[in-house]
């Protein structure tokens, strides 16, 4: 059971959240002990090396961009999914929240003109005044609403719930950002890592579903497969080496690499 490992020149370039995980292993002062640490990891896509999915990476052609918040060790976990976001869309940024110091180049990005900043996250979070773009079924996409000459920048919070909340709630040029806001109507798919509410999905997941709301409904479901893909490996890994989820997950694989 081991998928082939891919030549170096059939490799995407290295994104924003590889750099972003180098950076935090180097000043991190111990190793992190992830859950399942021991395992011979791919150092990309930190899936066990005999299941590394980076030879079927591929860019998408996308009109959006995204800026990963991510909560301190969140990018250091095998278990994280932003990085899947940046798999798949060229234009995503990657950078380390802190309370007292945010990063001087995530404060730029919100700032330059090209973009049009959105905090993707539940609206009823949102202060006074702060403006709600609520993402109803079967709307016309939120790209129609939206000057199209400039790209949409969607902001993610990425950590466990009551990280992402910490997050925006000490983080006053986040609360100056229009809210996307979704209530969905069926339980998170999202099988590794459970919150402990209901609305609450991994992060590729609400990457998937923006890009749905805002018109790019194929890219969306390229996301949400190779998100299906690293659940399947990861649930792999965790369960004895299931045939069950390695069998799934190469189904997936070939769906996801005829589109």
């Amino acid at each position: 059971m081991t998928i082939s490992p891919p030549l170096a020149a059939e490799m995407p370039a290295q994104h924003a959240v590889h750099r972003l995980h180098a950076y935090r292993q180097s000043i991190a002062t111990r190793p992190y002990a992830a859950r399942g640490m021991k395992v011979q990891r791919c150092g990309n896509c930190l899936l066990p090396q005999q299941i590394c999915t980076c030879s079927s990476r591929k860019l998408l052609q996308s009109q959006t961009a995204f800026a990963l918040v991510m909560y301190d060790t969140e990018v250091l976990k095998p278990s994280n999914s932003g990085r899947l976001i940046a798999d798949l869309i060229p234009d995503t940024h990657a950078f380390l929240w802190s309370r007292t110091q945010p990063d001087p180049q995530l404060l730029a990005l919100l700032q330059q003109p090209e973009y049009q900043p959105f905090l993707v996250f539940p609206g009823d979070y949102a202060l006074p005044g702060q403006q709600i773009i609520e993402v109803q079924p079967q709307m016309p996409p939120l790209a129609l609403r939206f000057d199209q000459a400039r790209t949409p920048l969607f902001v993610l919070l990425d950590g466990c719930w009551r990280e992402a909340v910490k997050m925006f709630r000490k983080s006053p040029y986040l609360q100056q950002l229009p809210l996307i806001s979704f209530h969905p109507d069926t339980l998170a798919s999202y099988q590794l890592r459970k919150g402990q509410r209901e609305f609450q999905l991994g992060t590729a997941e609400v990457a998937a579903m923006t890009l749905a709301a805002w018109g790019e409904q194929a890219n969306a479901t390229m996301l949400q497969m190779w998100f299906s893909i690293f659940v399947e490996a990861t649930l792999w890994s965790r369960s004895a080496r299931s045939p069950e989820c390695f069998a799934r997950m190469q189904a997936l694989l070939a769906e996801f690499n005829a589109r």
